[in-house]
């Protein structure tokens, strides 16, 4: 795009190249959007606040989160799909926990600032 025949030219370069150019990258902002709407579904953050602070299985989150096993699961293949939680198995078992990733620390802190909580045990 030709950012000096924008409708309202106000006389200088607005955007330097480098910000022009990324907006260009549309697939980056689709991969924002697509973790963002993960988090658009309040019992997803709860799950993702949950894992955050602790390892669980499926038994033990849906016990915490009054909720049906099938429905934690539900729940749990898009934040895996996202990348913000990682699982393990052990023999039948698979166990859940926050990914160890910037993304996940940051929308980790970012949940608790909203919502102005503190972590349990200073994580």
């Amino acid at each position: 795009m030709d950012y000096s025949k924008l409708p309202h030219h106000h006389g200088e370069e607005r955007l330097p190249g480098a910000m022009r150019a990324q907006l260009e990258k549309t697939g980056d902002f689709q991969a924002i959007a697509d973790v963002f709407r993960q988090l658009g579904d309040p019992t997803r953050v709860r799950i993702f606040w949950l894992l955050c602070h602790c390892e669980e299985c499926v038994v033990n989150i849906s016990a915490m989160m009054d909720m049906s096993s099938p429905a934690v699961s539900h729940h749990l293949r898009p934040l895996k799909n996202s990348g913000l939680i990682v699982s393990r198995r052990e023999g039948k078992e698979v166990y859940y926990r926050a990914a160890d990733t910037a993304q996940s620390r940051l929308l980790h802190q970012m949940i608790e600032q909203v919502m102005a909580i503190a972590c349990p045990e200073g994580r």
